[in-house]
C-alpha cells in the first residue's frame, strides 16, 4: 500500500501541487517524493511510501536501466512477478515486484501487459520517449484510483484518493473513480496537452479467467470441493510476499477465520519467524469478540481484543468518514470498528500488513437477502453486481480505514482465479442450502480440523452488527441512530431532497453522514451512485438485524 499522485499537461502552482499531493501523506509514511519528469515539462508526479517490499529498492517513480525513458507509478502488488521473470526471460535488477510491469510493457505493449498481471494495482506508465501514458487498475479495484480528464484544458490527473484531487484549482470536482478492470491510453501532445488516445478498455472480465492454468495448483476434475481449498490456499499463499509483519483482522465470522487459519498455515510452510498477530473488536456483549477467541485459541495466534464503548465509537464517525470519501450508510457504520482496530494495531504493534476477508459475501452470496433470491439465474446476476461495485463499498472501507493508519489491507477473497472459479460453478450450487448461506464454502472446509465446526457454521454476522450486543437498542446502528438524533432536526431532514438531491438521505443518520461528507467533498456526491441495500425484501435498513431471516449466533 502506498499512495500515487500525478498531474499531467498543467505545471500549476508549485505550493498548491504540493498541497494536494501531501493529503496522501498516511498511505506511505516511510518516504515520499515530489518531482518532474525530465521532457515533460508540464508534468509532476508524487509517491508516498509504505515499505512492505524490497525496502532499499523500490522508491518511485521506478526507472530501470534498460528503458531510461520508461516510468512507473504503481500502488499495489504484482504476486506473479517472480513467474513472469522466469516464463518471459526478463531482467530483474530492481528486485521490486512492479519492475515486470516496464519490462512486459516494452516486450510486449501496454494492452497485452495489462492482461499478464495477477495482482492489486493502481498504476501508470509514462514513456517519456513516445510521449506515451497508460493508466489501468485492478480487476475488482482492490487498490483504490481516481482520476480527472480534462479534454479542453488537455490535462490527466491521477490520486490514489479522492482527496488528491478535489481542492486542485479549476478542475479538482471532476475527480472520478477510475473503473477497476480497465485501462486508457494517452497520449501527449507538442503543447503539453494531454489527449486521450482510446476510451475505458476493459482487459479482462469476472469471471473469465482461466483458472486451470493457476502456477502451483493441479485441480481435480471430479472435487469440486477439494478444488476450492487448494484455488483459496493458494490465494492466501501468494499474498504472503511481504518484508513487514503480517497479521489478521479476525472477527470470528467464516470469512475472516478462513483466511486466519490458512494464512497460519501457509505461513509455519513458509517458515514465518514470528507468531502471527490476530485481532478483534467489540462491544459489550459483541458475539464477534467471543467467536473470535475461539478461533485464535484452535489455531494458537498472538490475539489481541481491541474494545470501544458507543460514545468511543460515535466520536469516531467524522474522522471516519473524512478518510472514506464516502457516505453510505453501511459502509460508514462498519467502518468505524475497523477505522478503531486499525488505529490501535499502528499504535501498539510492529504489524503492518493485514489479511482480510472482504469480497467473500458477494462472491459466494452471503448475505441474508440472497435466502430470498427469485432463481439461480437472478441469485447470480446480483453476485456478479455485487463483484462489480464493492470497490466503492467494502473493498473501500477495507482500503481507508487500513491506510488511514498505515497499513496495507490484502484480500484473498478476491483473488482473480479462485474467483474464477467459483463463478463457473453451477449457479444453483453457490446458493443458500439446507437454510445456510455460503453452503458450498463451508462444506469445502468441513471435517478438515482447519476451524472448529461451530465457527465454520456459524450464522452470517455484518462485521458492523457483530460488534455489538444484540440485546434490543445496543446493536451498533441502533445507538448510532440514537446518537444522531442530537445531531439533526426534524426541519434539517425535511429539507433532504432540496439540499440533497442525488441520493437524498430518508433518515436522520444518512443525513447526519451526507453532512460531514459535504465538508470535505461537497460536489463529489457522485462517487457512490446509489445506497446500499439489500434485494428481493422491502428493507429500508442496511442491517442484517433488521430482516426477518436473521439469526442471531451465540
Amino acid at each position: 500500500m502506498c499512495g500515487i499522485w500525478a498531474l499531467f499537461g498543467h505545471e500549476g502552482d508549485v505550493s498548491d501541487v504540493h498541497r494536494q499531493c501531501m493529503k496522501l501523506t498516511h498511505r506511505g509514511p516511510d518516504a515520499w517524493r515530489l518531482e518532474r519528469i525530465a521532457g515533460l515539462p508540464k508534468c509532476c508526479v508524487g509517491f508516498h511510501r509504505l515499505s512492505i517490499c524490497s525496502p532499499l529498492t523500490g522508491m518511485q517513480p521506478l526507472q530501470v536501466t534498460h528503458f531510461p525513458h520508461v516510468w512507473l507509478l504503481y500502488n499495489g502488488e504484482i504476486y506473479n512477478a517472480p513467474d513472469l521473470v522466469k516464463e518471459h526471460n526478463l531482467p530483474w535488477e530492481r528486485q521490486v515486484d512492479g519492475e515486470v510491469i516496464i519490462h512486459l510493457y516494452k516486450k510486449f505493449g501496454f494492452e497485452k501487459m495489462v492482461t499478464m498481471l495477477d495482482g492489486v494495482f493502481g498504476c501508470t506508465v509514462i514513456d517519456v520517449e513516445n510521449r506515451f501514458i497508460g493508466v489501468v487498475r485492478d480487476l475488482f479495484g482492490v487498490r483504490p484510483l481516481f482520476h480527472v480528464v480534462d479534454e479542453e484544458r488537455g490535462i490527466l490527473a491521477l490520486s490514489s484518493e479522492a482527496k488528491g484531487l478535489s481542492d486542485l484549482k479549476g478542475f479538482g470536482r471532476q475527480a472520478k473513480w477510475f473503473p477497476p478492470g480497465h485501462y486508457r491510453k494517452f497520449t501527449v501532445d507538442t503543447n503539453e496537452r494531454v489527449v486521450p488516445t482510446s476510451d475505458y478498455t476493459r482487459y479482462n472480465e469476472i469471471g473469465g479467467l482461466d483458472y486451470a492454468r493457476v502456477p502451483r495448483v493441479k485441480l481435480q476434475q471430479d472435487d469440486v470441493q477439494a478444488n476450492i481449498r487448494a484455488l483459496f490456499k493458494d490465494a492466501v499463499k501468494k499474498r504472503l510476499m511481504a518484508d513487514r509483519r503480517i497479521g489478521c483482522m479476525l472477527s470470528g465470522g467464516l470469512d475472516s477465520s478462513l483466511v486466519t487459519a490458512l494464512m497460519v498455515e501457509c505461513a509455519k510452510e513458509h517458515g514465518l519467524s514470528y507468531p502471527i498477530q490476530t485481532f478483534s473488536i467489540g462491544m459489550e456483549g459483541s458475539p464477534d469478540v467471543v467467536a473470535a477467541r475461539k478461533v485464535a485459541d484452535h489455531l494458537g495466534t498472538e490475539h489481541h481484543e481491541v474494545r470501544f464503548t458507543a460514545e468511543e465509537g460515535c466520536e469516531a464517525v467524522r474522522e471516519t468518514v473524512r478518510h472514506l470519501e464516502s457516505y453510505d450508510i453501511t459502509t460508514v457504520r462498519a467502518s468505524v470498528g475497523m477505522y478503531l482496530v486499525s488505529k490501535y494495531i499502528r499504535t501498539h504493534t510492529d504489524t503492518t500488513v493485514i489479511f482480510s476477508g472482504e469480497g467473500s459475501d458477494e462472491l459466494c452470496q452471503g448475505y441474508i437477502y440472497f435466502h430470498k433470491a427469485p432463481s439461480p439465474d437472478e441469485a447470480d446476476t446480483e453476485s456478479r453486481r455485487l463483484l462489480r461495485d464493492l470497490y466503492m463499498f467494502d473493498v473501500l472501507r477495507s482500503d481507508r480505514t487500513t491506510s488511514a493508519h498505515s497499513l496495507e489491507v490484502r484480500v484473498p477473497f478476491l483473488d482473480r482465479y479462485f474467483t474464477s472459479y467459483i463463478l463457473s460453478l453451477d449457479k444453483a450450487s453457490r446458493q443458500p442450502q439446507k437454510n445456510i448461506e455460503k453452503y458450498l464454502l463451508r462444506s469445502a472446509f468441513s471435517d478438515t480440523n482447519l476451524l472448529p465446526e461451530e465457527i465454520l457454521w456459524r450464522p452470517k454476522e455484518a462485521f458492523s452488527d457483530g460488534v455489538s450486543s444484540t440485546r434490543k437498542g445496543q446493536s451498533w446502528f441502533e445507538l448510532l441512530q440514537s446518537y444522531v438524533e442530537e445531531k439533526v432536526s426534524d426541519s434539517d431532514l425535511a429539507q433532504a431532497k432540496t439540499l440533497y438531491p442525488l441520493n437524498p438521505p430518508a433518515t436522520k443518520e444518512a443525513f447526519y453522514y451526507r453532512q460531514l461528507f459535504a465538508e470535505h467533498y461537497a460536489g463529489l456526491e457522485h462517487f457512490i451512485p446509489y445506497i446500499w441495500m439489500p434485494r428481493w425484501i422491502n428493507a429500508t435498513d442496511p442491517s442484517a438485524r433488521t430482516l426477518s431471516h436473521y439469526k442471531e449466533s451465540t
